[in-house]
């Protein structure tokens, strides 16, 4: 059947666009942000730290002064937000980009310690900043902030969506100074704004809702609403559906109707009301969440 063939392809197409999708925008969006930003100077084989990251506590950071072994090394952002660094002692390094710590380091160092310092500042382990990315992802948990970063990116990074996903993620965001320590699901007191974001428009190109994610932002994908279809179908099952999904749209994932089904006699079990209720269909009707599609045996 022809009809169903199309329709399935186009289907199992649009359930692959975010695994698909996602992370090659994300690849060409980190691809122009890498090549386009003022990134500061980073030593061969290291992952180049970007220059208007700003500084935390608990930040892990590299401080290379050239020529100057004792100088250079690791060093951790305290609760207070300075850093301790030889010869020098400490500095406020907290809420300062990378470059404007790495200015004021190579200030303090030309004040009487050394002659024309040149200062490599980098990120070892971005420990301040983190997003929550929990729900119908493959690799739900923290992620850490590494300067500006999208939705996209953070999806490609949680290995996107999964198969059950539904067509929205929900970002949860807490009130502003606030450091959650976990996830925080939208209903919850902590949760102080809540965006929700329309996957699919998201892929065909509207990247307005791409949006800028903050520190504490947990970011939500659902699962999709299902329907049960059984009988005379290819592959029987439960289905993910969408707001607009038809019963043609569901046959097709279902692998089209059976040799021996009467596509033109489709019922749905509904319920209505707290009672189910059996409804004729029709090819071109929405179904609804919880919906249970019966194709019967044909007659002759």
């Amino acid at each position: 059947m022809d009809w169903v063939a199309n329709v399935r392809s186009r289907v199992v197409a649009a359930g692959l666009l975010v695994m698909v999708l996602v992370p090659a925008m994300a690849g060409a969006q980190q691809e122009s942000r890498s090549a386009s930003a003022d990134l500061a100077p980073a030593a061969p084989g290291r992952q180049v730290t970007p220059a208007d990251y700003v500084i935390g506590p608990k930040d892990l950071v590299g401080v290379s002064v050239w020529n100057q072994p004792a100088l250079s090394g690791k060093f951790t952002v305290d609760a207070d937000g300075t850093l301790a660094v030889p010869l020098v002692g400490r500095m406020p390094a907290a809420g300062l980009s990378v470059r404007a710590f790495e200015t004021a380091l190579v200030t303090r160092l030309a004040d009487g310690f050394l002659t024309k310092p040149e200062v490599s500042i980098t990120i070892e382990e971005y420990r301040s900043q983190r997003v929550f990315v929990v729900g119908e992802v493959r690799q739900p948990g923290p992620i850490p902030l590494t300067g500006r970063t999208t939705l996209i990116e953070i999806l490609a990074l949680a290995r996107s969506t999964t198969g059950e996903a539904a067509k929205e993620a929900v970002i949860v965001r807490p009130a502003a100074g606030t450091s959650p320590t976990g996830a925080i699901l939208p209903g919850q007191p902590e949760a102080t704004e809540v965006i929700r974001v329309d996957l699919v428009a998201l892929e065909t190109g509207a990247l307005s809702n791409n949006i800028v994610l903050k520190d504490g932002d947990t970011i939500f994908v659902p699962r999709a609403p299902t329907v049960v279809v059984f009988g005379q179908v290819r592959s029987p099952g439960v289905y993910p559906i969408g707001k607009t999904t038809t019963i043609v749209e569901v046959l097709a994932l279902a692998g089209g109707v059976a040799d021996r089904g009467a596509a033109n006699r489709i019922r749905i079990l509904r319920i209505v009301g707290g009672k189910k209720v059996e409804l004729k269909a029709k090819l071109g009707d929405l179904v609804r969440p919880g919906d249970t599609l019966i194709v019967p045996e044909r007659l002759f």
